[in-house]
C-alpha cells in the first residue's frame, strides 16, 4: 500500500513539473517571439567611424565640468555632416560613432545625450553643414 501512495504521489509530481514546463516553455517562446524583433542585427554603418578624427571633439570637450557650449558645437561640428547616416535607425551608425567618441573622449556615458538637446527632434544642424 505504500509503494502504490508513493508512485501516485511521484505521479502527480511529475505531472505538476510536465505542467509547469510547458507554461513556462509557452512563455519563453512568447518572449522569443516578442523580443526576436528587437535583437535582428542592424545593417552596417557605411561611414567608417573608427578613422575619423575625434580632435574637434577632445579639443573642445574636456572635463572635468564639460561645459555643455562647447561639448555641444563640439559634437554638432563633427556629427552634423553624417546626420543621415546617424539618424538611419536601421543601422549601427549611431551606436558606433557614440562608442568611438567615449573611446577617444573618455566621456561619461551619455553626456551628449543629456547635455546636448535643442528640442524633441535631436541637435539641428546647420543647414551649411556638408552631408557625407
Amino acid at each position: 500500500m505504500e509503494r502504490n501512495w508513493l508512485l501516485s504521489y511521484l505521479a502527480i509530481l511529475i505531472v505538476m513539473a510536465a505542467a509547469s514546463t510547458s507554461i513556462s516553455d509557452s512563455d519563453s517562446v512568447s518572449l522569443a517571439s516578442t523580443t526576436r524583433h528587437l535583437l535582428q542585427a542592424k545593417k552596417a554603418c557605411p561611414i567608417k567611424f573608427e578613422f575619423l578624427n575625434y580632435t574637434i571633439i577632445t579639443s573642445e570637450c574636456k572635463g572635468p565640468k564639460y561645459p555643455a557650449n562647447r561639448c555641444c558645437a563640439a559634437f554638432t561640428k563633427f556629427a552634423c555632416p553624417y546626420a543621415k547616416q546617424i539618424n538611419d535607425l536601421t543601422t549601427d551608425c549611431a551606436s558606433t560613432m557614440f562608442s568611438y567618441i567615449n573611446l577617444y573622449g573618455k566621456y561619461p556615458p551619455g553626456l551628449f545625450a543629456a547635455e546636448c538637446r535643442e528640442g524633441k527632434q535631436g541637435l539641428k544642424c546647420p543647414k551649411s553643414a556638408p552631408t557625407r
